[in-house]
């Protein structure tokens, strides 16, 4: 093997899941140490943002990025781990797709703020005090990062090599990458890029319900507390929905075998270009109530109505990926 290569590991917007992901490698993280120095993980050791400004530019040969880009501090790592580092991986749903925190651009910043800092029922902010990017005190002035409009994904803001999706990234995936990552090291050989380290078909592919399914259509929707849930059968079968159809495969079907429906963690599926869309569709001509679904009382009343939240049905995890990825207001 050659000298060690240098990985840097950084969380951006994120709930720290995917640093926790690495940590939950026990002994596997040796492979990662007798291959590569960390030269920097804030999170798990001490090193300080100041320390990036050392490094000279390409001298880390590979970054791992967990989180999605909301504030100008993530925005500003971001660049930077890009300009310091040869190879950048994007690590985790969040950095892959927006993730959760990313159903925030179903709404904008001044959304986010009201919710946060005025409108909940615990929220008492009679003067409206927001946070501002500097405040000026008796002992000097205090800064904080700006938040930005909307939440990007990391490829919306630098290039991405490679993509390690996952909410956090399987403990397999997680190998897989330190495969790579171990290739790298020996040889320098890397797969081609913009490799999604996953399987390509959709999760039903290897999902020990997928023959279950006979049904057509879906009568009824329901939400998987709403019944009790046969571990046999199809999720869909059942009415409940479950994004596997529309959705990456590779994670293991753990939220399946746990007998959960799968809510789109690693992204589209390889021939698919918008996960939430194509869900939307297939759900919208799939479910009918068995018979003519028009005027009762004046409304049209469809089963596919009873959906609670399309939007963190749909798009839990893609939506600033999405083909619409954002709420738009005043052309911004």
């Amino acid at each position: 093997m050659k000298n060690k290569i240098k990985i840097a590991i950084n969380w951006a917007g994120a709930c720290g899941g995917c640093d926790v992901a690495i940590l939950d490698l026990e002994e596997k993280v040796f492979d990662i140490t007798s291959i590569a120095d960390i030269v920097y993980w804030p999170v798990a050791m001490d090193f300080k943002r100041k320390d990036l400004f050392d490094y000279d530019d390409k001298s880390i040969d590979i970054t791992l990025f967990n989180g999605m880009i909301r504030t100008s501090e993530h925005k500003e790592d971001a660049q930077l781990l890009r300009k310091k580092s040869k190879v950048m991986i994007a690590f985790g749903s969040c950095a892959c797709f927006g993730g959760i925190p990313g159903m925030a651009n179903f709404t904008d910043k001044k959304g986010v703020f009201d919710c946060s800092y005025k409108d909940t029922a615990s929220s008492f902010n009679p003067d409206n005090i927001f946070p501002e990017i500097n405040v000026k005190k008796k002992s000097g002035t205090l800064t904080l990062p700006s938040f930005q409009n909307h939440v990007n994904t990391l490829d919306q803001v630098v290039d991405v090599d490679y993509f390690v999706p996952g909410c956090p990234p399987t403990y397999d995936i997680i190998l897989k990458a330190v495969t790579i990552i171990a290739g790298y090291a020996d040889n320098g050989d890397l797969p081609k890029k913009g490799t999604i380290i996953a399987g390509k078909n959709a999760l039903c592919s290897e999902c020990r319900r997928n023959n279950s399914m006979t049904s057509k259509v879906i009568e009824k929707i329901v939400r998987p507390h709403e019944k009790m849930i046969d571990p046999d059968i199809c999720f869909l079968e059942q009415g409940i929905i479950c994004m596997g159809p529309f959705t990456r495969s590779g994670c293991g079907s753990t939220c399946i075998d746990a007998n959960m429906p799968c809510r789109g963690c690693f992204g589209p599926a390889e021939n698919q270009y918008d996960q939430g869309t194509e869900a939307m569709s297939t759900f919208g001509s799939a479910v009918t109530t068995g018979q003519d679904d028009y005027i009762v009382r004046g409304e049209m009343l469809r089963p596919v109505n009873s959906i609670k939240d399309p939007l963190g049905t749909f798009y839990r995890f893609s939506l600033p990926n999405a083909i619409i990825n954002k709420n738009m207001k005043d052309g911004k």
